[in-house]
């Protein structure tokens, strides 16, 4: 069975960088980053910083339900999934009358929906919980609050693979399209993980910093001096495609993968995620002119990804062009490579490289080629990575 050529014909990022397709671009391409202090959530309950986005305005959306109700995370994604639809040329309503499915991810459940049905119940009793609170918190929810707006025949499913969530929707997303069992995959990555919980445990695993000095200064992926990186939230949904849509693209899918850890290695399954993924597309290493790099601003995981890739393209890696966009938009989980995806998009596009902020010292375990500004670099083919803490891996070919 022939399969199809799958494109990105919209994009929908919700980002501290910036909301909708060119507020987004121009956002990342500057070198700022968007992560500052949080406001306490209790009364000495610590510092915690992050990257937070700002002015979401869901108005514009025909919502059968109320707005205010839904999760954080959720809005995100129905935002997002409004942005790209608009983007692509279609509405909802053209969608629910395609063979279409909604796909999104997310590391975590909202935990936002979580916290106020436990504090109610400690507060007032547990006549007072909220039983609609243990589904509304649910990634599944997600997808079905896209799918419901789309209507029709549409179907819906979630993925929860910690930080590869996104990358893996829009990978299962393309794969169903070049089949040919949907002609239209609304798919991508939430989250919205700014909240005492999990925050607070995140900090307690070293995976975001609790220093109030310079904030903005506290993810530098793969910068020698990086500690644990910081914790962004967002979204970004991409409409995937055939080749014979009559929509113009921004971008080809063409090659997807994950592999998981062996127990005991970290991003061992990276290297090998990236090589299926290039042989799912038909390439080799040498044809690689991009990499969109997961780069949390980890000391440990940055290193174990550049090791990784170093297994992937050898002597070869340092002049390879790449990026990590975390340090301007801290690492929103699950939703961070979705974001990626929409970035190196338009990347192809423009033939331009958004900037790795806060790296300013190379480290020789890191050895990739990185840049603190934007770079104009024209390039065919992106690799996108993604690598999550319980072991996941994830790898997506892009080509102009």
């Amino acid at each position: 069975m022939r399969r199809r050529r799958v494109k990105i014909t919209g994009i929908g990022p919700v980002t501290p960088a910036g909301i909708g397709r060119e507020s987004f671009w121009n956002g990342i391409q500057q070198p700022v980053s968007h992560v500052s202090l949080l406001k306490s959530f209790y009364e000495n309950s610590g510092v915690f910083t992050g990257a937070e986005v700002k002015q979401l305005r869901m108005d514009g959306l025909d919502l059968k339900f109320q707005a205010k109700r839904m999760p954080r995370h959720t809005q995100f994604a129905v935002v997002g999934a409004d942005l790209a639809v608009r983007d692509a040329g279609l509405s909802f309503r053209e969608v629910g009358e395609r063979q279409s499915v909604v796909m999104i991810g997310a590391a975590l459940m909202d935990f936002g929906t979580i916290n106020k049905a436990v504090e109610l119940i400690v507060r007032k009793g547990i006549a007072n919980a909220i039983p609609s609170s243990l589904f509304m918190a649910t990634v599944s929810a997600v997808s079905g609050a896209i799918g419901e707006l789309i209507g029709g025949r549409v179907r819906s499913m979630a993925l929860q693979s910690v930080c590869c969530s996104g990358l893996d929707a829009i990978g299962h997303g393309a794969d169903m399209v070049a089949r040919g069992e949907a002609d239209i995959a609304v798919c991508g990555g939430t989250e919205a993980p700014l909240l005492f919980h999990p925050m607070m445990e995140l900090k307690l695993a070293g995976l975001t910093a609790g220093n109030p000095e310079h904030p903005e200064r506290q993810c530098r992926p793969f910068d020698l001096w990086r500690t644990t990186g910081a914790i962004g939230e967002g979204a970004c949904v991409v409409v995937l495609e055939p080749e014979e849509s009559p929509r113009p693209g921004y971008a080809f899918v063409t090659g997807y993968a994950y592999v998981s850890d062996s127990r005991g290695e970290l991003c061992g399954g990276l290297a090998r995620s990236a090589e299926l993924a290039l042989a799912n597309a038909g390439l080799r290493p040498g044809d690689v002119e991009c990499i969109s790099a997961c780069g949390p601003g980890h000391r440990e995981v940055d290193a174990a990804e550049a090791a990784a890739l170093q297994r992937v393209f050898g002597a070869r890696l340092p002049s390879i062009p790449a990026y990590s966009i975390k340090g301007a938009i801290g690492n929103p989980l699950g939703a961070a490579p979705a974001i990626q995806v929409g970035c190196a998009a338009l990347g192809l596009r423009d033939g331009v490289l958004p900037p790795t902020v806060n790296w300013q010292y190379p480290d020789p375990a890191c050895p990739l080629n990185l840049s603190p500004k934007a770079r104009f670099v024209e390039h065919s083919v992106t690799l996108v990575d993604a690598h999550g803490m319980a072991g996941t891996n994830a790898c997506l070919v892009i080509q102009r």
